[in-house]
């Protein structure tokens, strides 16, 4: 995996998903690139194992969904979360 630093603060990082190279530019660092590229990369594989007969297109489309749904699933917990801390913080100052 080659990595490179660009003016302007952008990495161009090589990653490997499923066997097939892809070239990204981020402002992100290039180890956190290749951090989400490993995390695509795993719930590909996954995805592969118990579907063997999709295509590569499918299993990227059904990879998409399922880390659409954990963000979904952690949006939810944080919101929630701030909403219990939002009304633990109101109570306190009515105890007080």
């Amino acid at each position: 995996m080659a990595m490179d630093q660009e003016q302007g603060q952008k990495s161009r990082v090589t990653v490997n998903i499923r066997g097939r190279d892809y070239t990204v530019r981020a402002a992100a660092s290039p180890e956190y690139i290749l951090k989400l590229a490993a995390y695509v990369d795993e719930k590909m594989k996954k995805i592969e194992e118990k579907n063997k007969l999709l295509s590569p297109y499918k299993v990227a489309v059904l990879a998409a969904l399922n880390i659409a749904d954990d963000l979904a699933k952690l949006q939810k917990d944080y919101d929630d979360l701030v909403k219990m801390i939002e009304e633990a913080k109101k109570a306190g100052s009515v105890n007080e």
